[in-house]
């Protein structure tokens, strides 16, 4: 038989789900690994899609989806970050941001250039940069930083072939906020160097200390970047999978044809539920973020204490402490601690080399469950 495509086959399967896949056989595990929320999606969202079902929404919508959620989600980034959009040419409703950050690599890149992905970063990244036809360069941040961008570093990796910079703020896995000066001092870069910025805010309304600032607002940064959000994480809406592109004309309307000619559109009845969530499920956002918060402050608290260096996760669901001083890498700690306590994390060398020596702990998940975490990780830390 011919080979199959070389990109996709050298691409090997995601780091996360091999430990879920043993997880999965297993009795009573406490898993910290997953990033879903462990809130159902609110009622008044799910009465949404119930009516939506009942009076026949089963149909496609318009390729770019729903007029009123565009208008929605274009108002809440003018009202939130002053980021501003037309509803009608700059946003386009995806399949969740998933299918987004795919149309804007796809758009973006031709065969060979390159994209700098600061790390440790989502698994999904770099794999996307390459199946559309990239060449992923990997740029380390450190813990003692809070892993916070080195921007001399992003433009020290900068080549002739270099085409965009790709970040997600809040991080999976860090759970890092990038500040406002990194931010300007990237939109500085790319203006130097002519490049476009991808950036991923699908955790922005899950933002703890200080406050969550649109990259799409940066003065300069508009006509360069393209910005991705959706309702998985704080609308705990991830199997709707329904997302957003706001980005200039030119890249909206080429994100739009590939869109048209794979997915068509985003499910209707998600997209109905969509406009539920953001006319009238603010309440219940504020509610499932303030939980979040008391999980991330009790568990951070929890780590420390059983001497793990923990950076303050500012942002997102996930703690992502060191653990070094167990003499163990990452896939052998996550892999033993698995085995020997039933505790699920995610090895932090999956998300990039920087990712080494550290594991991903997701605390969307109950507060009773992450103190059995706690008290099975002490307790596998002590037998080491």
């Amino acid at each position: 038989m011919r080979p199959l495509n070389e990109t996709i086959t050298a691409c090997p399967p995601s780091g996360i789900r091999r430990f879920f896949d043993i997880a999965a056989e297993m009795d009573d595990v406490v898993s910290l690994g997953v990033g879903e929320p462990d809130f159902v999606t609110p009622w008044r969202i799910r009465e949404a899609g119930i009516y939506a079902l009942e009076h026949g929404h089963t149909t496609y919508t318009g390729n770019a989806g729903l007029p009123e959620l565009r208008r929605l989600i274009c108002d809440d980034l003018a009202r939130r970050y002053d980021a501003r959009y037309t509803p009608d040419r700059e946003c386009l409703i995806t399949t969740g941001v998933s299918e987004g950050l795919d149309l804007a690599l796809r758009v973006l890149l031709n065969p060979g250039e390159e994209v700098i992905v600061p790390e440790p970063c989502y698994v999904a990244y770099q794999p996307c940069v390459s199946f559309a036809g990239g060449i992923p360069v990997g740029v380390p941040t450190r813990a003692e930083d809070g892993f916070a961008i080195d921007v001399d570093a992003v433009e020290a990796a900068v080549t002739d072939r270099t085409k965009a910079i790709l970040i997600g703020s809040p991080a999976n896995p860090t759970g890092a906020v990038q500040p406002p000066a990194v931010l300007r001092a990237l939109v500085a870069l790319a203006e130097r160097h002519d490049l476009y910025l991808v950036s991923d805010e699908i955790y922005d309304r899950l933002t703890y200390t200080g406050t969550h600032h649109c990259l799409g607002a940066v003065p300069g940064a508009r006509e360069r970047t393209v910005v991705l959000g959706g309702f998985s994480k704080a609308q705990a809406m991830t199997g709707w999978r329904v997302g957003w592109l706001a980005a200039p004309g030119p890249i909206a309307d080429l994100a739009l044809r590939v869109h048209q000619y794979t997915m068509l559109c985003a499910p209707h009845v998600s997209q109905v539920a969509a406009v539920e969530a953001l006319r009238a499920a603010e309440g219940d956002v504020a509610e499932m973020v303030a939980d979040y918060d008391r999980r991330r402050r009790v568990f951070v608290k929890g780590l420390r204490e059983l001497g793990l260096e923990c950076p303050e996760p500012a942002g997102a669901f996930y703690a992502f402490p060191s653990i070094r001083s167990s003499g163990l890498d990452s896939e052998t700690f996550a892999e033993r601690l698995l085995k020997a306590e039933s505790v699920a994390v995610v090895p932090g060398g999956v998300f990039g080399p920087s990712g080494e020596g550290h594991i991903r702990c997701s605390y969307a998940t109950a507060l009773p469950q992450l103190e059995v975490a706690l008290e099975r990780m002490g307790r596998f830390l002590s037998s080491l």
